[in-house]
C-alpha cells in the first residue's frame, strides 16, 4: 500500500446540502427554511430552555436542600504507587512531589495519599490526608504517615 493509494472508508465522507441551488434541487428559494418567521431569519432561532416567554422549566421548580458543593474540601490525590519513585528514608511532601511531576497542581486543601497499589521503600511522608488504607501500608512498609 502507498500513500498515494490511500482512501476512506466507503460511506464515511458525505456530501454536504447544497441549499439556495434551484427548484429542482428541493431546498431552492427558502432552503428549507420556510416561509418567514424567526427561524427563517439568519442568526434566528432561540436559546436553550426557552419556552417562548413563558416562566422556563429551570425557574418553575423550586430550588430546596442543602448542597454542599461550595463548602466541599478539593485535595490533589496521590496514588500509594507513585511513591515508590523515591528512595529509602526519603521525605516527601507537597513542594516534592511538585519538583519530581509526580502532581501537576496543588488543590486548595493540599494533597491526599491514597492507598492503590503497594510501596517498598520506607519513606515519610506528610500530607494533609491519608486514607486508612494508605496509611497502614505506609507504616507496615517501616515509614511514617504524618498529617500536616
Amino acid at each position: 500500500m502507498r500513500l498515494s493509494e490511500l482512501q476512506s472508508p466507503a460511506g464515511s465522507r458525505k456530501e454536504g446540502k447544497r441549499k439556495g441551488r434551484g427548484r429542482g434541487s428541493g431546498l431552492g428559494k427558502t432552503s428549507g427554511r420556510g416561509h418567514k418567521g424567526q427561524k427563517a431569519r439568519s442568526g434566528g432561532g432561540i436559546r436553550i430552555g426557552f419556552e417562548g416567554g413563558q416562566m422556563p422549566l429551570y425557574r418553575r421548580i423550586p430550588k430546596r436542600g442543602f448542597n454542599n458543593k461550595r463548602f466541599a474540601k478539593h485535595y490533589t490525590e496521590v496514588d500509594l504507587s507513585a511513591l515508590n519513585y523515591f528512595e529509602d528514608g526519603a521525605v516527601v511532601d507537597a513542594q516534592v512531589l511538585l519538583e519530581n511531576n509526580i502532581i501537576r497542581k496543588l488543590e486548595d486543601d493540599g494533597i491526599v495519599i491514597l492507598g492503590n497499589g503497594e510501596i517498598e521503600k520506607k519513606i515519610t511522608v506528610r500530607a494533609n490526608r491519608f486514607t486508612k488504607s494508605a496509611a497502614e501500608k505506609i507504616e507496615a512498609a517501616g515509614g511514617k504517615a504524618e498529617v500536616v
